[in-house]
């Protein structure tokens, strides 16, 4: 199948490992031009190098994306040296391991920063270009902890308002030629992640959470996430304005209610 993207330009944030490094990968295998950021410069190399190199019009950009002005400089970096993305994926997001409910409002501020403002930050400065395209792809990856009680309260909570915010803007967008949808990735593991280091420290832990939580027994595959969010960035994901899909391995108990308005 051609999904429609040879030459397409793109731009993945925190594509240094894992998620965000396969989607870049995955993207590049189907012809796309793409821009990576992220904090680690050897790591986000070693991603340009399975991409095929900088000589193939891949780029990236060592940056702190959550730096008060860390969105609006990476923008600017990539308009000037590789050019207006006709794609952007939001993957940046973390715990930042603030687990206790009542923590300070500055550490919510944190949370918030990370996981939902950053991307509309981006978003915001993307979005007129691709208007002027009338074509683009916004794919925001979520998490579990959106829709349901699967992690600490502040990244539940910033994970659940991105959510609303995919849903909400991609009506908006939607007579624009330009398509947001979300991912909702269940459990992957990423080696150096947190699963791999809970394996090593706490292996009875992950042997109980492999057997009551995920039904197939094992963990996902940062691919199992890359090949759906080449087909969310495609020509084929015309009509998925808003769409929000669980790529969990049946690990989620939620369930979507169709919209009645």
């Amino acid at each position: 199948m051609d999904f429609g993207l040879t030459g397409k330009k793109a731009l993945v944030t925190a594509a240094s490992r894992g998620i965000g490094a396969s989607i870049a990968i995955n993207l590049a295998k189907e012809g796309a031009l793409v821009a990576i950021t992220a904090r680690s410069e050897p790591d986000l190399k070693e991603v340009i190098a399975k991409m095929g190199g900088e000589g193939k019009g891949h780029y990236m950009v060592v940056a702190d994306l959550t730096a008060e002005d860390g969105p609006k400089k990476v923008f600017d970096k990539v308009l000037k040296d590789f050019g207006s993305p006709d794609i952007l994926v939001n993957n940046l997001g973390d715990t930042l391991e603030l687990r206790d409910p009542f923590i300070p409002i500055s550490d919510w501020r944190k949370i918030i920063r990370l996981n939902l403002e950053v991307a509309i930050e981006l978003n915001n400065l993307v979005i007129p270009h691709m208007e002027q395209r009338k074509w683009g792809r916004i794919v925001n990856v979520l998490s579990t902890a959106s829709y349901e009680n699967n992690g600490p309260v502040p990244y539940c909570t910033a994970k659940a308002a991105f959510s609303a915010y995919t849903r909400s803007m991609a009506r908006v967008l939607a007579k624009t030629g330009i398509v947001m949808s979300g991912i909702v990735p269940g459990a992957i593991f990423t080696e150096g992640g947190a699963w791999d280091i809970a394996m090593k420290t706490r292996p009875e832990h992950i042997r109980k959470y492999l057997e009551e939580r995920l039904p197939l027994g094992r963990f996902g595959e940062p691919d199992d996430i890359g090949t759906m969010a080449v087909v969310l960035c495609s020509e084929q994901a015309k009509f998925c304005q808003g769409s929000i899909f669980p790529v969990d391995g049946g690990q989620s108990r939620h369930y979507f209610r169709a919209a009645t308005d």
